[in-house]
């Protein structure tokens, strides 16, 4: 893949493209932090352990009160802190703290106040800001993990001809009846096999419009479904680099098994499998839509066409049906992207990714490059 340039960072175009804000709307930022003390008279900022942080404080909050909603007509510009989740896609808390210190509910406070809600955080909060966008009417951005290789690439682009480029891929994809995808690992292939039932292919393409509130995800750029169904067997990678075979069963992993690491790392996954079943649900299939230099950020990574990720858990944001509610514990209530690509996952590799759909199989991926169903359809006028 030819690497590519990217404009300089552009607080002003990303809001552009993405809001298309109304002259008079209030904008404001959200983070998390580990000590809420940290946050007053933004002390967190002189903490090196806190560069996403940073980040949303320095090329964020002072762009938005050094011009940004000067050059947008905008208002507000606030910035507020909860404490972090412990886990991506968790429910948020109920309060917040202002610089000054003071506790405010994030609900009335904030969902209710502000017309555009910008997340740059720690732990992803896609799915609780989606369910509070859609039930108040505000609009918002998630994110999370924002290093300057994202400001400079993921973020620094036009979202419009994200857009169109994930509208093509999604065309090229939708109605699929099932994917079936091989991950090799050493010399033995193992393959799962993902239904979709013919759904519409959804996408993520960086435009969150005043008609439909919502919560852009960026960066992004990726086409993606909520499984149906699923059975076979796929290779996952654990944060400790330990490797697992996953068995997958009426959509749902239902046991793990050591192919490489830590016997302890798998013995936790399997009991909490077996204590909360439903943390094992397949929530999501996605595909990246985008060229994009490698951040070390699942974020952006997943975004990077030829990678595929397998998300597991939590599903309601991406119109799927498990809500936090149907977990023996709260805390498990997270949506996990389990992300394919030649940086994140070296030893494994997707031999292919085949789609079927209307008794025709298409090869989409191989060897984590697109295939020629992809390529052409990106090649359309």
């Amino acid at each position: 893949m030819e690497s590519r340039t990217f404009p300089e960072f552009s607080l002003t175009r990303l809001i552009e493209n993405t809001f298309k804000p109304k002259i008079g709307e209030k904008i404001c930022i959200l983070i998390d932090l580990p000590d809420l003390k940290l946050f007053k008279n933004f002390e967190f900022i002189n903490y090196p352990e806190f560069s996403i942080q940073k980040h949303a404080h320095d090329s964020f909050y002072k762009s938005l009160h050094d011009g940004v909603m000067d050059d947008l007509n905008l208002i507000g510009g606030e910035m507020f802190a909860y404490l972090e989740t412990g886990g991506s896609n968790l429910d948020l808390p109920a309060s917040a703290v202002t610089k000054e210190g003071n506790e405010i509910s994030l609900e009335r406070d904030v969902y209710e106040k502000y017309d555009i809600i910008l997340c740059i955080s720690t732990y992803s909060a896609t799915a609780p800001l989606t369910a509070f966008a859609k039930r108040i009417g505000f609009r918002g951005a998630t994110l999370h993990g924002v290093n300057d290789i994202i400001l400079g690439s993921g973020l620094a682009v036009d979202y419009n001809e994200v857009s169109k480029d994930a509208e093509k891929l999604r065309l090229a994809l939708t109605c699929a009846d099932h994917f079936e995808i091989d991950f090799q690992y050493g010399d033995i292939t193992h393959t799962l096999k993902i239904e979709c039932e013919r759904q519409e292919a959804q996408k993520s393409h960086g435009i969150c419009l005043a008609d439909e509130p919502d919560v852009a995800n960026l960066p992004a750029g990726e086409v993606y479904f909520v499984p149906t169904g699923g059975e076979g067997e796929f290779v996952m990678q654990y944060a400790d680099d330990t490797l697992g075979l996953q068995t997958v069963e009426d959509g749902r992993i239902v046991r793990a098994t050591l192919l490489r690491g830590e016997q302890a790392t798998i013995d936790a996954h399997n009991t909490k499998l077996a204590s909360d079943p439903v943390t094992g649900e397949l929530g999501e299939l996605g595909f990246g839509t985008q060229e994009l230099p490698v951040s070390g950020r699942d974020i952006q990574d997943e975004k990077i066409l030829g990678t595929l990720h397998v998300a597991t858990g939590r599903s309601d944001h991406l119109g799927g049906n498990l809500t936090p509610d149907k977990f023996a514990k709260a805390n498990n209530a997270t949506h996990d992207d389990i992300l394919f690509s030649p940086s994140k996952t070296p030893d494994i590799t997707i031999r292919q990714a085949r789609m079927h759909r209307e008794g025709e199989t298409i090869v989409v991926l191989e060897n984590y490059q697109p295939a020629a169903h992809l390529r052409e359809a990106l090649n359309q006028s």
